[in-house]
């Protein structure tokens, strides 16, 4: 299975870069995962808590909002903190 690159960054810093297992959002219509081959989305993202899971470790992350593109295997995760 494939992994999937995630970028975190918010106006002020990019909070976090490289490969993950899997990432779970928090959409405007409710929360879902991305996993890899994942087909593309483009999504907006409410208040609530951001989690990957890298080298099997899950991290959390609390956004206020902002949005996701996932394409070719790479999420870019735009949020507010």
């Amino acid at each position: 299975m494939k992994d999937l690159h995630l970028d975190i960054i918010s106006p002020e810093k990019e909070i976090y870069q490289g490969k993950v297992e899997s990432v779970t959002l928090p959409g405007t219509l409710g929360s879902f995962t991305i996993l890899p081959q994942h087909a593309p989305i483009v999504s907006s993202l409410k208040a609530g808590v951001l989690s990957y899971t890298a080298g099997g470790e899950e991290h959390t992350l609390t956004v206020r909002g902002g949005f996701v593109e996932l394409s070719n295997n790479g999420v870019t995760a735009c949020v507010e903190l």
